[in-house]
């Protein structure tokens, strides 16, 4: 299945690709048969590509996390690539604990909520684009952060823009009651998440993890 926060990149990229492959196919039946071997292959190349990126699987949330309202999900597919303490200034405006996912091109793009609860800040920052990686891409780069009050406490995440991403989708409001593992938006091209929690929340993760949004537990928030 092809994720709606997608179609408006899908239809022109399927577009394209179908063209250079069409012209391919035509420079085959002429004596420019070598415009043929550059073409077919560029086009299958940008159709798979985008059928790759675009797909949204099915995903099953765990009993364990749609019962027990401190679970933490992955938001998003891909790699843990840090888990530190930092001050979060513009919402939460507190030491919290920030896990991050680097989604490399390949991985689904679909973000998710990583708890269930009410969203009590969403907030759009225009900025750089720099390397997902990068230390300071969390404050500098394009990004949304969103805040949900769980209930049993407050979680926040960014979704943040890498070099290749110019896009992100967040189709989640102050005041919207969203269950855990909800689709909410989707970055293109190659991002991170970052997930904010309390700095005595219990991890069941390590870096260097791969996780899989909407199915991996990162973390139980804690009982206070």
């Amino acid at each position: 299945m092809i994720t709606k926060y997608g179609y408006s990149n899908f239809i022109p990229m399927i577009i394209a690709g179908s063209t250079f492959f069409s012209l391919g196919v035509y420079f085959f039946t002429t004596e420019l048969q070598f415009l043929g071997f550059i073409l077919v292959p560029i086009g299958l190349l940008i159709s798979f590509f985008t059928v790759w990126f675009f797909r949204d699987p099915n995903r099953e949330i765990p009993k364990q996390a749609l019962e027990n309202p401190r679970c933490v999900l992955s938001p998003a597919d891909g790699k843990i690539i840090e888990i530190i303490e930092e001050f979060e200034p513009d919402f939460l405006k507190a030491q919290v604990k920030r896990l991050t996912i680097f989604l490399s091109p390949i991985d689904v793009h679909v973000n998710r909520t990583p708890v269930g609860g009410k969203v009590v800040y969403s907030k759009y920052f225009d900025g750089q684009y720099l390397v997902a990686w990068h230390p300071k891409s969390s404050q500098l780069n394009e990004r949304t952060l969103v805040g949900i009050d769980t209930g049993v406490g407050i979680v926040a995440f960014k979704q943040i823009t890498g070099a290749l991403a110019r896009r992100i989708v967040c189709e989640v409001n102050v005041g919207d009651e969203v269950t855990i593992g909800d689709k909410i938006g989707m970055m293109k091209f190659g991002s991170r998440m970052d997930i904010l929690l309390p700095l005595d929340t219990s991890f069941t993760c390590s870096v260097g993890d791969v996780v899989v949004g909407g199915v991996t537990i990162l973390a139980t928030l804690p009982s206070e």
